[in-house]
């Protein structure tokens, strides 16, 4: 979605779409005003033992924009991402990332597996994918849908 979607992410979405009211309400707790972060959202998959696109789907409906992409890549103020390329990326973490490219992309959900398996941060994936040029997309929670 583009800024000037800003405030109807609602309409991203069928409007017989259901989301379970304690996930509506887990997100509305969560939020710091319109805003809730990426980690506050997840923190709501973890708790309530639901998808990332349900919590992303009440976000949507409840007018919620969501800051602070754990991958650095959205969401931090005026500078909107805060990710940097990496100095150097070893060998075994670009074949790693190439090996899972779907159409010369990396999906979020990719770059979080290969932070557990490679025990990195999340945002050092992203930090990598820079440095290769490679973009990263499909936002488990559903921004920019």
């Amino acid at each position: 979605m583009t800024h000037e979607d800003r405030g109807h992410y609602a309409g991203k979405h069928p409007a017989d779409l259901k989301v379970k009211p304690e996930i509506l309400e887990a997100v509305r707790e969560k939020a710091s005003g319109q805003e809730i972060s990426c980690a506050a959202a997840f923190s709501i998959v973890d708790d309530l033992q639901v998808t990332a696109r349900e919590v992303g789907a009440a976000v949507d409906i409840n007018e919620i924009s969501i800051a602070k992409c754990q991958l650095g890549l959205f969401g931090y103020g005026p500078e909107k991402r805060i990710v940097k390329p990496a100095d150097h990326v070893s060998p075994d973490l670009e074949k790693a990332i190439r090996e899972v490219l779907t159409n010369n992309r990396l999906s979020c959900k990719d770059a979080w597996e290969l932070a557990k398996r490679f025990g990195m941060k999340k945002m050092e994936i992203s930090s990598a994918c820079e440095a290769l040029g490679i973009k990263i997309q499909s936002c488990q929670l559903g921004a920019f849908k």
